[in-house]
């Protein structure tokens, strides 16, 4: 029998004792406390590798000295969790206001919201620039999904929505915005007649395009459902489904007149039963309840305490006098209308959550929305969800769950997992305890892009020099 030599012996020694190569990324995130949203738990001491703008790794630290980078952050007594997505923003203005605008993007990601869904404006060739930029990583901010211009009757409310008059005139405005590549489509209703309205749902259904928006006045939701209505933006529409004579106070066509009638006869179980009717995972509410407290606090606010207010360029703030005005004019029973229907519109949040309706939170930041800023407004409205009844956990889940799932991205976005979306806040209190903690915002990390603390101060005070 042949014997193999000594030195081959030493050599397979050698090789077994070898050290295994460590897998190596592009960043470690080290002993983070990671926040499961979508099971509303903590889990401590993982580790976190990511490759460009993707998440490769997520382990516990026991296996940390099998993996290396060249950039490695300790979130030692720190948590980290999902990007925020506000659901709900506008950029508009016009062009003279284009340059302010897009100084807001660097806001949004100062306050870790890493993807916003912009609703419509007249500045829609420059957003959708900036949501091609940022997906090539030419422009910091975050992720942009937008409706381009919003779709309205022959008399449009807003600069730059797409007019529609007639049936005609539906075919045309979906191909411009398919033209456009938007990412959906946004109604606003406010000259729309029933008939236009479903007809546009109808035919964006056909096109595969999804929809959301304002529900016109004197029309059914749930003929609007019926025909394919995936959203709808502000809660006021849904009072009159709550009100025994809110058919015949819609077919009226009072508009905005009819809700002093509405809040007189509104009923709860009314209410319950209609939101059981509209129930579905699949259709989504933006409450945008932090808009309607600032409205209704316009008149008595003093502008010059508030520290934001300098990040904001002096064309947008211009913007802000609209509703100011009509702040300082209201009577004090219009006051009393506002509170009376703001009360009932937080009252269907809790609800819905509880029926199935996906609830999404959305702040309706931008201009001629006064003093609503980008990122800070969704604190506040995340803070407020929770007032209607909402854990902090599932008010998180309006955001960075129900945010992606509109769009059918729930794979790519929600967690932190692998496979996921690198787009990541480091915090230094557990938001899941208290919601105020979502301002504790230690660093931002989105793709190859690391914004620590410094980075962000940066981030709010070169807004000042704009």
């Amino acid at each position: 029998m042949n014997k193999l030599p000594t030195y081959c012996f030493i050599l397979i020694l050698m090789v077994a004792c070898q050290p295994k190569a460590k897998e190596k990324f592009d960043l470690l995130i080290i002993n983070a406390s990671v926040i499961d949203v979508a099971g509303g738990k903590v889990l401590p001491g993982k580790l976190i590798g990511i490759n460009k703008d993707t998440i490769q790794l997520v382990a516990n630290m026991a296996s940390a000295d099998r993996y290396a980078s060249d950039q490695i952050i300790d979130a030692k007594e720190k948590f980290v969790m999902p990007g925020l997505w506000d659901n709900h923003v506008h950029f508009r203005g016009g062009d003279s206001l284009t340059d302010e605008n897009k100084n807001l993007l660097p806001l949004f990601i100062a306050h870790g919201v890493t993807t916003i869904r912009d609703m419509g404006g007249d500045i829609s060739q420059s957003v959708l620039q900036w949501r091609n930029k940022i997906r090539e990583g030419q422009l910091a901010g975050p992720n942009i999904f937008t409706s381009g211009p919003k779709l309205d009757g022959a008399d449009p409310f807003w600069a730059g929505s797409i007019a529609i008059g007639k049936l005609e005139d539906i075919p045309p405005a979906l191909e411009v915005l398919e033209g456009l590549k938007v990412d959906f489509v946004k109604i606003y209703a406010s000259s729309l007649s029933p008939e236009l309205y479903y007809r546009i749902i109808e035919a964006c259904e056909k096109r595969g395009l999804k929809v959301t928006g304002h529900i016109p006045l004197s029309a059914d939701h749930f003929e609007a459902v019926e025909f394919g209505l995936d959203g709808v933006e502000h809660l006021f529409s849904f009072l009159s489904l709550a009100s025994p004579i809110g058919d015949s106070l819609r077919q009226l066509n009072l508009g905005f007149g009819m809700f002093p009638q509405v809040l007189e006869t509104y009923d709860e179980d009314l209410a319950k039963d209609a939101i059981a009717k509209l129930s579905s995972e699949d259709f989504y509410v933006t409450p945008t309840l932090y808009v309607s407290q600032v409205i209704m606090q316009l008149a008595d606010m003093d502008p010059t305490v508030d520290s934001l207010l300098p990040l904001i360029g002096p064309g947008i703030q211009k913007t802000y006098e609209r509703r100011l005005k009509q702040a300082q004019n209201r009577s004090p029973e219009g006051k009393q209308l506002m509170l009376d229907m703001d009360i009932r519109e937080r009252s269907l949040v809790l609800p819905m959550f509880q029926a199935g309706i996906t609830i999404l939170a959305g702040s309706d930041c931008g201009p001629s929305n006064s003093y609503v800023y980008p990122g800070a407004a969704l604190h506040s409205e995340l803070a407020l969800l929770v007032e209607t009844g909402l854990t902090p956990q599932q008010a998180l889940s309006t955001s960075v769950i129900s945010g992606p799932k509109f769009f059918g991205l729930d794979k790519y976005y929600g967690g932190i997992e692998v496979g996921k979306m690198a787009h990541l806040i480091v915090l230094t209190r557990n938001p899941l305890e208290d919601i105020e903690n979502i301002g504790s915002i230690n660093m931002v990390v989105k793709g190859e892009n690391i914004y620590d603390k410094s980075k962000l101060m940066s981030l709010k005070a070169s807004r000042k020099t704009q």
